[in-house]
């Protein structure tokens, strides 16, 4: 069960209203529990059970039973004297822009008050919006209850299940689509990705120039030896190049010149691709090379149609549809994963 939070109490000055609301709360539980033992009571087989099995319960009650409209009444009284306090409360306040607010805010307190059978079960809701406005102050904190628990827990199990399926129902939808060729890859290019086209391409430099001057500058050494190692080995197994060595006095020294030529004018060009990449220098390569994989809508339609081209789209759609038909498949395995078997384990 909940427990009082006396601070929370204190502070709120409304200790005397939230006195009100337990009294109340008491008062209706009492009342429903009446209600529904009197609905139940009603039947003949129930009471032939207690005139037989329960003399003296049968006789105090029997009087009740007949004049349950009368003691309903009692506590209709009791509810309605308060709904006028609450009223009253309201428009000392001011807490409603017009003082006639409050019923119609209120309804389901005051139709509660209706002594008939089908009214009676409105107050239920006053029932809830006691422990709801008690909760929301701090006073009790109901969440931590055993029952909330359960029923929140089974409530989140219905809406996974439930949303679960809506999910892999459009996820299905948007494959058959893509297989049968929608407009759908058409639209993401030009309407979402090549409008952010010169975002997509400052993250790309941005990524290409940490991962060039993360894994390059720091094994700069090791990188340069392993190609002149390289080149070393491809030089020895040359045969043009090792006929340098027949060649009289010279022979050696040129072939070992020639080698450390090589090997310097590789490792130049190799580190100056690399800093030019590690660089903000990068930004017009990564451009040019953006630009061949997301094409201008105008270059396409220019180029739409030729044999030198059409087939090459064809198989870089194919591809695209593939990718994104696999994405779909990946986002679908993940909503099969059901979270709140996990927690019942």
């Amino acid at each position: 069960m909940f427990t009082i939070n006396r601070e929370n109490l204190k502070k709120s000055h409304q200790t005397i209203w939230f006195a009100i609301d337990f009294l109340m709360l008491g008062l209706l539980i009492l009342n429903l529990t009446l209600i529904i033992f009197d609905s139940v009571y009603q039947f003949e087989g129930i009471q032939n059970f207690f005139q037989q099995q329960l003399p003296a319960f049968y006789n105090v009650y029997q009087p009740i039973h007949r004049n349950f409209i009368f003691y309903d009444l009692i506590f209709v009284s009791i509810f309605l004297t308060e709904f006028f306090l609450r009223w009253a409360e309201a428009v000392w306040h001011r807490t409603y822009q017009r003082w006639y607010f409050y019923p119609f805010i209120h309804w389901y307190d005051l139709l509660g008050c209706i002594p008939t059978s089908g009214m009676r079960f409105l107050r239920v809701l006053r029932v809830i919006s006691i422990v709801y406005r008690l909760h929301r102050y701090g006073v009790i904190d109901f969440t931590r209850t055993r029952v909330f628990q359960f029923l929140a827990f089974y409530y989140e199990a219905f809406m996974e299940e439930l949303s679960d399926r809506i999910v892999l129902k459009v996820l299905s939808g948007m494959q058959e689509e893509v297989r049968e060729g929608s407009p759908l890859l058409e639209k993401v290019h030009q309407n979402i990705i090549y409008p952010r086209k010169d975002i997509l391409i400052g993250w790309i430099s941005d990524r290409v120039a940490d991962m060039a001057s993360q894994g390059y500058v720091p094994n700069r050494g090791a990188l340069r030896q392993y190609m002149e190692q390289c080149i070393s080995d491809a030089i020895r197994q040359n045969p043009e190049i090792s006929r340098l060595k027949l060649l009289p006095i010279f022979g050696k020294q040129v072939r070992g010149t020639m080698e450390e030529a090589i090997g310097d004018i590789t490792a130049h060009v190799l580190n100056q691709v690399l800093e030019d990449l590690a660089s903000s220098r990068n930004h017009d390569f990564i451009n040019d090379l953006v630009d061949v994989f997301l094409p201008d809508h105008q270059e396409k339609l220019m180029h739409k149609g030729t044999n030198d081209t059409e087939l090459p789209q064809r198989q870089d759609n194919e591809v695209l549809i593939n990718l994104t038909i696999e994405i779909i498949d990946a986002i679908k395995e993940q909503v099969h994963h059901k979270r709140w078997r996990d927690q019942l384990d």
